[in-house]
């Protein structure tokens, strides 16, 4: 099983070719979208970190913007500073260059303000892109994939259809020698002692509990517990009834593999295979984030009220349990796994097909919120107080 990917100097494979506008702080957020709009084959990573943060979040914000400049599916990158920002841009500089990429930055402040740096961006970005383009896809294995996975706007057919889909899929990568990557902790809350098990060794066993606990205390630390935020209000009126129900549903997109280990929300996979889990909120913004960080060209998304949005450089493939849904939203749904509920496919059958779209995704497919470009709404997950 094979796809058509961009092999990288470090030697990923890439699904696509992109040049990376990334802001080191907010403050940049509108030259380098400026710059974006200028060029095409540019994408913009618009966040609100970077400043007036503590220590730990400074570095957390620094290694994600790392993270996301290695991906495989960016050729090389832009980096946008304003100059006077708390992450250390010159780190995000050196560090994505050694992955072989080129990379460029520019100063706002010390190229004299914003319409000349919206100039200096938009000739460079231009060279960048222009030198990307010139890259041809060449056959790369399965065993290349980084395959991260989510679910969204859940509802009672996720658990049953949508998230059996890509439990499927995801054993069937994992025995085929690629990895896989999940995450929602706060959707671990109730079942976690069933992740546990999984784990290959009990010190890993130990760090899912860990940071479900952690997650817990965090919400509990403002004095109330988690109920309106999780499960949601459209969880709710979708059917679902506690935590620990919705809980339950997410952790069978993970498949029934063994779990190597827990990541950090910056880390990314190196060489290690198989199924990970990554320590991450459920909001789409900074999971989406945290999922792009570890190297993953694709991500399989489970929905079943339907969620529309996707990344920038990470396609995001939407597999819809609910027919209802998805006869409504069919134009932002890759994936109709309703179609198990009213009987005319089973949960194999339609996990073949969703393998089949993403070695096409991998190999320059769109997905629908790609092609119509819904895909600006990221964030960076922190944990402590902007000061």
């Amino acid at each position: 099983m094979e796809f058509m990917g961009y092999v990288r100097p470090d030697g990923k494979a890439g699904a696509r070719n992109l040049t990376a506008v990334i802001p080191s702080v907010t403050c940049a957020n509108d030259v380098a979208q400026a710059i974006c709009r200028q060029v095409q084959g540019t994408v913009a990573y618009l966040h609100h970190q970077g400043c007036c943060q503590l220590p730990p979040d400074l570095e957390r914000v620094t290694d994600t913007l790392i993270s996301i400049g290695k991906s495989p599916n960016v050729a090389n990158v832009l980096v946008v500073s304003l100059g006077c920002e708390g992450t250390d841009y010159e780190r995000m500089v050196k560090e994505i260059s050694e992955t072989g990429k080129r990379v460029e930055i520019i100063r706002i402040q010390a190229l004299g303000g914003v319409s000349k740096s919206i100039q200096a961006g938009t000739d460079l970005a231009r060279r960048l892109v222009i030198e990307a383009s010139g890259l041809q896809r060449t056959s790369c294995g399965i065993s290349q994939v980084i395959m991260s996975i989510k679910c969204g706007a859940s509802d009672t057919t996720s658990g049953i259809a949508s998230n059996c889909v890509i439990g499927y899929v995801a054993d069937r990568l994992v025995d085929l020698g690629a990895t896989v990557v999940f995450g929602e902790t706060t959707e671990f809350i109730g079942g976690e002692h069933l992740l546990a098990r999984r784990a290959v060794t009990t010190e890993v066993g130990n760090q899912i509990l860990k940071i479900v606990e952690q997650m817990e205390t965090r919400a509990k630390s403002l004095g109330c517990d988690m109920r309106k935020g999780q499960p949601t209000p459209g969880n709710i009126e979708g059917g679902l009834s506690s935590i620990e129900e919705k809980s339950l549903g997410a952790i069978m997109k993970s498949g029934s593999r063994p779990i190597q280990g827990v990541l950090d929300y910056p880390q990314a996979i190196t060489t290690e295979k198989g199924l990970w889990i990554k320590d991450t909120p459920g909001r789409e913004p900074e999971i989406l984030t945290g999922m792009a960080c570890t190297g993953a060209q694709v991500m399989m998304f489970s929905t079943g009220r339907g969620a529309p949005q996707g990344f920038p450089s990470m396609p995001v493939i939407k597999i819809c349990g609910n027919p209802n849904t998805y006869a409504r939203m069919e134009e932002d749904m890759d994936i109709n796994a309703g179609l198990i509920l009213t009987g005319d496919k089973t949960i194999e059958q339609v996990g073949e097909e969703s393998i089949q779209k993403m070695l096409k995704v991998l190999s320059g497919e769109m997905t629908k919120n790609e092609a119509i470009q819904y895909f600006s709404a990221i964030d960076i997950h922190t944990l402590g107080p902007v000061i």
